[in-house]
């Protein structure tokens, strides 16, 4: 297997990979995880030192000074670079765990969370208007994880379809539940106990959003149309994930311009929001219905 080849296995399909992590966070990624390949190192370790690193990031934001500003764009840097890491890893070894997964996700927030409060608190202690920068920081801050929840779930329905994978949401909530009801009759494992509560949680908001629109539990679609018809929309979806989201807020940071960052998200972030999702359920209403439907 040539190395090529061995970093494509590390990568999900190309469509559902957004185009900032294809060119530049996860080839650096690959090399950092061959060069630990052989080494103790889990993808958990990978998981955590990221969120260190994202969460100090956050806090050199939070003091709001043009240098730090920079230092905290390295930071971030280095928080997405280790977060691709630990997938890659993973893969690699064939060594993930469902409380992983989740750790992942959550780390992902942790950091969002963190990164919005140092940019609140930085503008408050450096403005004649903290209030509002801080009703800035956090409508940016919603825009971002409605943006990133919209594009796990169309990621995933995706790839259910075009991997003909059997578990959607649905099934993937029981399969979680399953695994829960079984520690709760175990002694300690709080942790992953509390991965999978917060898990459960995410997942109902994500189900509470689909709902409406498409299909939650079954594929009710043609996969071959499904696929040909959702192929450019899942990719423009991620321009709007989280990787996109803070290489911006990397630039912004570097140009010490993080006002920029929280205009962009709230008004051209969401304009694309609404726009895509239009496209989307027009898309939806014009796929074959699978067989069985």
């Amino acid at each position: 297997m040539t190395l090529f080849e061995e970093y494509k296995n590390t990568l999900k399909m190309l469509e559902v990979e957004e185009v900032l992590d294809l060119i530049f966070y996860r080839p650096l990624a690959f090399i950092f995880v061959k060069s630990i390949l052989k080494t103790n190192l889990t993808p958990n370790h990978l998981t955590i030192v990221s969120i260190i690193f994202g969460v100090l990031g956050s806090i050199l934001l939070g003091l709001a000074n043009p240098t730090f500003y920079i230092l905290a764009g390295v930071f971030f840097i280095i928080y997405d670079v280790l977060d691709c890491s630990d997938g890659q890893l993973a893969r690699l070894k064939k060594n993930g765990t469902y409380i992983g997964r989740i750790l992942d996700g959550f780390g992902d927030y942790i950091v969002s969370v963190a990164a919005y409060l140092g940019i609140g608190i930085g503008f408050a202690n450096n403005s004649d208007n903290p209030l509002f920068w801080w009703a800035m920081t956090v409508a940016a801050g919603i825009s971002n994880a409605i943006h990133s929840s919209i594009l796990d779930y169309y990621r995933n329905r995706f790839l259910d379809y075009a991997l003909n994978r059997k578990s959607m949401l649905g099934d993937d909530l029981k399969f979680f539940r399953e695994e829960y009801d079984n520690l709760m009759k175990q002694k300690g494992k709080s942790f992953d106990k509390a991965m999978l509560w917060i898990y459960f949680k995410y997942s109902a908001v994500q189900l509470k959003f689909s709902s409406s629109s498409i299909e939650s539990e079954t594929k009710k679609y043609d996969a071959a149309d499904f696929y040909k018809k959702n192929k450019l929309i899942i990719h423009l979806w991620t321009y709007l994930g989280p990787t996109t989201e803070i290489s911006f807020l990397i630039i912004c940071a570097f140009i010490n311009r993080i006002d920029i960052y929280l205009i962009g998200l709230i008004t051209v972030g969401n304009i694309l929001t609404i726009l895509f999702y239009i496209i989307q359920r027009n898309i939806n209403s014009s796929t074959k219905l699978a067989a069985h439907s």
